[in-house]
């Protein structure tokens, strides 16, 4: 994809958002669950390219606002690896 092609994809997606957001069909949530994403997927390629430096933050920034973004799953699945420990410690407990 050269620039010109690349510029005319994203004034078409800007222009498309600003429709929808005046329909009132707001993408805000859809848009600060991606960029955490595309943050990593650009710090991937700055790190295969050879720009440690930038590639690294990139990541970092990336996973910190993704780890913000799945604060409550992480805590869901630490409530429940919890819960199947304690479990299982009560299953040891009967075999002795």
């Amino acid at each position: 994809m050269n620039g010109k092609s690349a510029l005319g994809a994203l004034l078409v997606v800007v222009g498309g958002l600003m429709v929808m957001n005046f329909l009132g069909i707001h993408l805000g949530w859809l848009i600060g669950l991606v960029m955490p994403f595309i943050f990593i997927g650009l710090g991937a390629i700055g790190l295969k390219n050879n720009s440690k430096v930038i590639g690294g933050i990139l990541v970092a920034v990336g996973a910190i606002m993704l780890l913000g973004k799945l604060a409550g799953i992480i805590a869901l699945l630490l409530a429940i690896g919890l819960i199947l420990w304690g479990v299982s410690m009560f299953k040891g407990q009967r075999r002795v």
